[in-house]
Order: C-alpha cells, then structure tokens, then sequence
C-alpha cells in the first residue's frame, strides 16, 4: 500500500505525510464501517482491508461482519469465506452472512452445512437466517427447515413464510404453498407476486390473474410475471394486451419485460408488433445485450423477418454459441437450408462449440431441403466429433428428414433400435411420412403399436383417418372415428392468425365471427374467379370426409388460412406482403391457391405452418413444393 491511501469513492481515509514517514490518523470504527458499506468495488474492499491489518482492526468483530458480507456481493465468495474462518466465535450474523453468499451461488449444499455447524456450536438462528437459507434451496431440505423455524418461532414472520411459499413452489408443491399464503394475515407485494408467479408457473393462468388484478399497487416484477405467464402458457395475445396496459399505467418495463414480450410476438407472428417493441425500447434506453439480442433474433425469425433477424445478429457484439444457434434455427424454419448449413460452418471455423441445439437446427435445415447424406454426417458427427449424445429431438430430426424423402423403412429401424426412450411425437412424425407417402401398412403397424403402449393422442387418429381418406378407404376412416369417439379425443381444429394494423386476428375454418365476415366472403368469391380463370382445380381428394364433389370444393374453400388471406388482402394496401401462422400443416389445396394468389395479385405471402415458413412469391414458394 503507498504511503498515502486514495479514495475516489467512498471519501478518503486522512493522511498527513512527512519526508520520513507516513501518520494515518485513525479513523473511528463507526467510520470504516460506513465506508465499507459505501465501497461499490473490489478494490476499495481490498483497501480498507490492508488498513485495517496496518491499524490492528482485522479482528474488529463488526468491521469484519461488514468485510465479509461486502467481498460477497461483489462475487468474491473465497474472500469472503476465508475472514468467516479466521472469526473465533462467529455470532448468528457471521452464520447468517456466509449462509446467504453461498445461497446467492447457488452453493445450497454448502449453505446447509454451515446451517448445521451453526446449530453445533449452539447459536441460535434468527429469521434472517432462514430467509437466507431457503433462497433458492431445494424442497426436500426445505421442508426440515420449515420445521425448524416453526421450532424456533420464526415461521410467522413475512419474510420467512414468503421464501416457505417460493420453495414449496418452485418444487412443485402448488397445494402447500397456497396453504401457507392463505394462512399469511398481512400479504405484502412480495408474498403476492410470488405466489402469482407460482400460479403462473403452474399454468393456472385464471388464479394468477385473479391475485394479480386485486392488487392495489404494482411494480415490473409483478407485470413481468404476468405477462411470462401468458406468453409461456399458450396466450400469447393475453400478453400483448396486458403489456400496453403496463405502458398505460407508465410502469417502465424492463429486460425481462422485453423477452416475455417478444416470445409473445413471436408466437403470434406480430411481425409490426416486434417491431414497435424494437423502436420503444431503444428509444426509453434498454441495452440490447446479446440476450435481447438473441430474442429479437428468434421474434423476427417467427414473424417471416429473416433480414431483420440477421441485421439484429450482425450488430450483437460479444455474440454467444445461443445467439448463433437462433440464427441457424431461423434459417432453418424458413428452409435456407444452405444458409444455416452455412453458418454452422463459420461458427465452428471461429471456434464456437456447438450444443445440442446447434444440431437440431442444422438436422431440421437438412430436413427441409431433402439433403440426406449431409443429415447422416451431421448425425454422426455430434458423437464422434463432438461428444454430444443425441437426444429424442435429434433423433425426430433424423425421423423426419428419412420419411419425408420416402426412406420410411429406415426411419422405422432408427426409431426401433435407437438406444433411448421413444416419445409419441416421434412416431407421430413417422406416421406423418406414412402419410405423406400412402404406406398404409407402416401407418398400421405404428398406430397398433401406439395403442398397445397406451402413447396414442389425438394426432395418431388423425393421421391414420387422413391416410385411409386419401386412399379412398371410407370405412377405415369410419373406424378410426369411432374409435376416437369412444376414447373421447377430438381433433386439433385448423387455427389461422393475421396482424393487420398492430392487431392479430384469428380465423378458424369457415369461421363467421368477424366483423369483417361478409367482405371476407365476397373476397374469397373474387378468389375463387381469379382460379378458375388461371385454371385452378381444387384437389378434392384431400378432403378426408365422404362427400359429393361439391361440398369437397366448398369445405375447401373455407379453410382457415385462405379466410385470414382474404381478410390481409381487403385490409391492407395493394403490394404489402402478408403473413399468416397457421396451427396445422397447410394442405395441398391451400398451398397451391396460395401460390396463385401471390402470382395474381403481386403479393408476397408469408405463411408458418406447423412445420415451416413458406414464401409466396409470384407462383413460386420457397419450399419448392417439398414439405
């Protein structure tokens, strides 16, 4: 240390110098503690702690307290622990202090330990201490330690029962966590946000929302929770809604607001939506770090914007092996292929090591071109170049990129012999190639097996009717039906969304509910004279019913996703791309009207299905009819 201690912040220490030596006038230790609280880096610590040794303090028992709870909330555990273990006689503060900064590592075993020791050497806990042993702490220890502050009378109090309400709801234990918050007299806006964050965790959206709307105030925390629920529970409009009422209440949303909010956006297309969120934050200053950054990547690639997605990419500085992935995957979704195989190669060249993600965005980029023998390699590769074990996903990828390049016995054999547990979403992407492919006798054998093994969902009935109704054979369909009446599934219904003006709308198939119903519908009959005009012949033979000619075209004509094209097109400008998310794979029929109305009418349309991004342009779609 120099002979004279500089301070920026917090105020100097006083020092007189002389030619020959150095007087510190010491200050009081009422003092030093108050500057050890002010310190706000390590190296200020490090600096009232040399002065401490040159003075003979470093055994001050509360100037030590506030040393060792300071080298802890600036990360630096091993200072920290090192001055708890040279304290002779640590009181419950000592305890409680160390307990908390491992808690605050994550360190729970650790934390119990000295939690132990604590109670071995006779010092009793106070509510602090359990307060800081339950942050974070697994539900099994949890449960001793709820025991143990109803022993030592400390289970009362809020602060306590509020971390006995978050541990029993993050391990799953939704019924005694709401037992314990009804039972709390006096609820604070932290015992409420989390137990709505329990609900909303949960999915049990209605409960949440109940507790949340009886607040009588509310900070980002609580909005943010919110918001994540919708957006995690398959509600994603709900979401949207509730973030402009955050805006109108002007609470400021922060990081966390912007990531519930644009997996909403991407979940519902928003592609204008995304966009506005972009411009706002920038404007009210939040930093688009590279985890922003990655989810504006992944929204613009869910909302058809690849070059928005890519622009995003280029500017994240310090980009992680995440943000790479999100750019493959999104050009992957759109069928780039070429462009993801592409970026996966840079990021390896550079030096990133790839993640199990990596590999599902690349399989699936190879999937969707068809492109077999790279699919294989990549496979391969994962094990033997990376030390990546492939999982049910990875597989899936593989399943899917065989069945849909008619290679269906081969996809049977890997899902036979591969070496983990089968899922029905796997069977069900090889009974989609079945499907696909009129192989009635594998699309059996599947099915049969599915329900011997009690794995059949609605999704399995379905693709069985479907491959009887394309096949002609109306009693098989029948079967199935009857089949799925009795064991009471129902299929999934064909859902369409469309922004137009900031505003999602949602179609279903011959959907009569919207304002708009009756423009729509004479807009869907100028349709239908532009194809006939073009030549179009609708492809009856997808309908999956037993019906006459006429009502095939007319069940066609309505499905969801043309309603939601005809409603973009009376809605928006002449030459603005429109861009539709359809819940379902888009049929035939569709795929090919649609090409023709981009060709017709000059318009770019943009459509997500369940398994893709189609492109529409002038006739054209990107996938090449491959899907």
């Amino acid at each position: 240390m120099s002979s004279t201690t500089n301070f920026t912040t917090p105020p100097p220490l006083h020092a007189t110098t002389t030619r020959s030596s150095t007087t510190l006038h010491k200050p009081p230790p009422e003092k030093l503690a108050i500057l050890i609280d002010k310190s706000k880096s390590l190296n200020h610590i490090k600096q009232i702690h040399a002065f401490l040794y040159r003075h003979n303090l470093q055994d001050h028992p509360i100037l030590n307290f506030k040393l060792q709870r300071s080298y802890s909330s600036l990360g630096h555990l091993n200072h920290s622990l090192g001055l708890f273990n040279k304290t002779q006689n640590p009181n419950v503060f000592f305890y409680t202090s160390i307990i908390h900064a491992h808690s605050m590592h994550n360190l729970h075993h650790q934390a119990l330990l000295f939690y132990v020791q604590m109670l071995s050497h006779n010092v009793i806990p106070n509510a602090f201490t359990f307060s800081s042993i339950l942050n974070s702490c697994p539900i099994e220890p949890a449960k001793l330690l709820h025991g143990h502050a109803i022993k030592f009378g400390f289970d009362a109090e809020l602060y306590v029962r509020t971390c006995l309400v978050d541990v029993y709801a993050r391990g799953g234990d939704v019924a005694s966590a709401r037992k314990l918050f009804d039972a709390t007299p006096v609820k604070s806006l932290v015992s409420l946000t989390t137990m709505i964050t329990c609900y909303a965790k949960y999915g049990m959206i209605d409960e949440a929302r109940v507790l949340f709307d009886g607040l009588e105030e509310r900070d980002a925390v609580c909005w943010n929770v919110m918001i994540d629920g919708y957006a995690q529970h398959g509600l994603p409009n709900e979401g949207l809604v509730l973030f402009r009422q955050m805006l109108k209440a002007k609470v400021r949303p922060n990081e966390i607001t912007v990531l519930a909010v644009l997996s909403a956006c991407g979940q519902l297309g928003a592609l204008e939506s995304g966009r506005w969120v972009h411009s706002y934050i920038e404007n009210i200053g939040i930093q688009i770090n590279v985890r922003v950054g990655t989810a504006f990547i992944d929204m613009y690639s869910k909302c058809g914007s690849l070059e928005d997605a890519r622009l995003v990419f280029e500017r994240i500085s310090n980009k992680d092996v995440v943000a790479w992935n999100s750019m493959i995957v999104g050009y992957a979704m759109h069928g780039f292929s070429q462009d993801a195989l592409q970026l996966f190669k840079e990021m390896c060249r550079i030096g990133y090591q790839p993640t199990d993600i990596t590999f599902v965005g690349v399989l699936n980029a190879c999937g969707h071109a068809g492109l077999v023998s790279e699919g294989w390699k990549l496979f391969y590769s994962m094990k033997d170049e990376y030390g990546i074990e492939p999982k049910v996903e990875h597989y899936g990828c593989m399943v899917n990129l065989l069945g849909r390049a008619g290679h269906l016995e081969k996809a049977y054999e890997l899902v036979k012999n591969m070496e983990i547990e089968q899922d029905p979403v796997l069977w069900g992407t090889l009974l989609g190639a079945c499907r696909l492919h009129g192989n009635i006798a594998l699309g059996e054998k599947i099915v049969e097996f599915l329900v011997s093994q009690n794995l059949a969902n609605s999704g399995t009935y379905v693709l069985l009717s479907n491959i009887y109704a394309a096949d002609g054979n109306w009693e098989g369909v029948a079967r199935v039906r009857t089949l799925m009446k009795e064991s009471g599934v129902e299929k999934e219904p064909g859902c369409s969304l469309v922004e137009v003006h900031d505003k999602v709308h949602e179609f279903l198939a011959g959907d009569l509910r919207h304002p708009k119903s009756k423009e729509i519908y004479e807009m869907l009959e100028e349709i239908n004279g532009w194809l006939k005009t073009h030549g179009y012949t609708p492809q009856t033979d997808i309908v999956l019913h037993d019906l006459e000619d006429a009502q095939k075209e007319q069940s066609l004509g309505v499905h969801s996703e043309k309603i939601a094209i005809a409603f973009g097109l009376i809605s928006t400008k002449p030459g603005s791309s429109i861009k539709i998310v359809k819940n379902l794979r888009v049929c035939a029929d569709c795929h090919a009207v649609t090409k023709l109305i981009s060709k017709i009418t000059g318009r770019k349309i943009v459509m997500r299905d369940r398994n893709r991004f189609h492109h529409f342009v002038n006739g054209l779609c990107s996938c090449g009819d491959y899907w």
